[in-house]
């Protein structure tokens, strides 16, 4: 049995996030996640458009998970981290989701922002595992997590697919609300990369471990974007890849905020491309042409969660509709 680090009391005083909100889960409360006890996801699919060594031919067997802990103000999935929409599962039926997802072909199981569901997603893992699980797992994250939580990852999850986005604390306050971040994401990847060390490919080029940082570009943030790069090269090196993004889409953003209401202009991603060359960096993804398109953000609502139950029903879950609020209500 691998080694948790999670306090089983977490439902009744959750600090599972660096928010460390104490609430009692348990008792109906909610914490600064927007979500409640149970687990809740808003979609599961083949996604087509992560990184080329983790979408592969088959697809990431993306898991979206409602609700997030970081809530920055222009999230690209800001319609589910809100703490809208999902269906509650199981940790019975989202085993199932991930093994649904390996028969379909997918290259891995993708998990998107699970960390204020760790510890019901690790009995998931360890239940599919136990069933014939066989594809790497990813963990994808806003970067803004506890060494502690991640822990409970160890041995569980082969490949770590973490933001870093700011530097500066003034703006992870102003677009965050967590000034905290810098140095709690770099302490969150300092662990991931413990766990994993450097980047393991297969003969077909699909990560099988290690990390990827991810920097989304926010535009007229260049500045900002190059100390991130000047910190991730000057303290791993090649140990990790960084995927170097232009794809921000203005689709939440508060309306008052001109920079965040357009999209990352060519000249700007140039220079960070220019910068990241400047450093020495060569273990790097970067996007070309138009990226910033609203089709790349996944549905959750209508196309999400009919997915979902579709997922369940293959699972072999005939009680799905009894347990789940949701679709009674539709239904009614």
């Amino acid at each position: 049995m691998i080694e948790r680090h999670i306090d089983e009391n977490w439902r009744i005083r959750c600090r599972l996030c660096p928010r460390k909100c104490g609430v009692n889960r348990m008792n109906g409360e909610y914490g600064r996640c927007r979500m409640g006890e149970k687990v809740r996801v808003s979609r599961a699919s083949l996604h087509m458009w992560e990184e080329p060594c983790i979408t592969g031919e088959g697809g990431s067997g993306t898991v979206f998970f409602t609700g997030c802990s970081l809530g920055c103000v222009y999230c690209q999935n800001h319609e589910i981290a809100k703490g809208e929409g999902g269906l509650e599962v199981s940790e019975e039926e989202l085993a199932g989701i991930f093994l649904d997802l390996q028969e379909r072909g997918a290259e891995n199981i993708n998990l998107v922002t699970a960390a204020h569901f760790v510890p019901p997603v690790v009995d998931a893992l360890e239940r599919s595992r136990s069933r014939g699980l066989r594809i790497p797992v990813v963990y994808n994250s806003s970067g803004y997590e506890l060494p502690d939580t991640l822990r409970d990852l160890e041995q569980r999850v082969d490949v770590f697919l973490p933001d870093f986005k700011y530097m500066d604390p003034d703006l992870a306050q102003r677009y965050s609300g967590a000034p905290d971040y810098p140095q709690t994401a770099a302490l969150a990847l300092a662990e991931m990369v413990r766990q994993r060390g450097r980047c393991v490919f297969d003969e077909r080029g699909m990560m099988r471990s290690g990390v990827i940082v991810r920097l989304l570009l926010l535009p007229g943030h260049v500045r900002d974007a190059c100390r991130v790069l000047d910190y991730l090269h000057s303290t791993y090196g090649d140990d990790i890849y960084i995927s170097i993004m232009n794809q921000y889409t203005p689709v939440g953003a508060p309306k008052e905020d001109p920079l965040l209401n357009r999209r990352v202009t060519e000249r700007e991603y140039d220079r960070l491309i220019s910068h990241a060359l400047s450093i020495g960096i060569e273990n790097a993804f970067i996007q070309e042409g138009e990226t910033a398109e609203e089709s790349f953000i996944p549905s959750f609502r209508d196309e999400g969660e009919t997915q979902l139950r579709e997922f369940l029903n293959r699972s072999g879950e005939a009680r799905a509709r009894e347990q789940f609020p949701v679709l009674k209500e539709e239904e009614e």
